[in-house]
């Protein structure tokens, strides 16, 4: 009886595992010691991937702002808007589709929780007026 537990047990885990593997791929991209590339000898924090894109935050620029790499071209996309505000930004998302990226970001001493929208260039505070710090948004 524990014999055959054990042999469906591992049967299982071994099932489970293959069907893992069909989704991993591995990612190499290559070093530039300029920042133009998605690898650079800057602070690259909080990093989120989907399928295309990968969003993090970097200080390659002085300040800590929100890069976007599209996986697919290997260049980084530009954001017009995205980076004006004097805030630190943190823990940036980006959605299935790539069209919209939410993340945090603390001025003055108070957090919010901001929308981009890649389509037309608009930022959104979605949390303007709580009075509560909100952190990790995920769209």
């Amino acid at each position: 009886m524990k014999l055959s537990l054990w042999i469906s047990t591992a049967i299982a885990l071994a099932g489970s595992l293959t069907s893992c593997a069909a989704s991993l791929r591995l990612l190499n991209f290559p070093f530039d010691p300029a920042g133009r590339s998605l690898n650079s000898p800057f602070s690259e924090i909080t990093p989120q991937v989907n399928d295309r894109y990968i969003v993090f935050v970097s200080d390659r620029r002085g300040s800590q702002d929100i890069f976007l790499y599209d996986a697919n071209e290997q260049r980084l996309l530009d954001l017009p808007g995205l980076n004006s505000l004097d805030a630190i930004a943190s823990d940036p998302a980006i959605s299935n589709d790539g069209r919209n990226i939410v993340f945090a970001a603390t001025r003055e001493g108070r957090s919010d929780i901001y929308l981009y929208n890649r389509d037309t260039n608009q930022l959104r505070n979605l949390t303007e007026n709580l009075q509560a710090e909100v952190r990790h948004p995920t769209i």
